[in-house]
């Protein structure tokens, strides 16, 4: 559970801005959208593949800066 302690005098905006930072940080979001439904494993292994191409190219595009 993603949680924080308000400090003395603590800003609620302030506060609010840290516990999103740490929700994101935590991939509470992210771990809830691949839940929400099922993917086969054959499609699973494409997406992974193509993402791996993609860096790969960013990758290969840094390097000839």
């Amino acid at each position: 559970m993603v949680g924080i302690i308000l400090q003395d005098n603590e800003n609620i905006d302030k506060a609010l801005k840290r516990f999103k930072k740490k929700y994101e940080r935590s991939g509470v979001l992210k771990e809830f959208k691949k839940r929400t439904f099922f993917v086969k494993p054959s499609i699973e292994k494409r997406m992974e593949k193509i993402k791996a191409r993609r860096r790969a190219v960013k990758d290969s595009q840094r390097e000839n800066r």
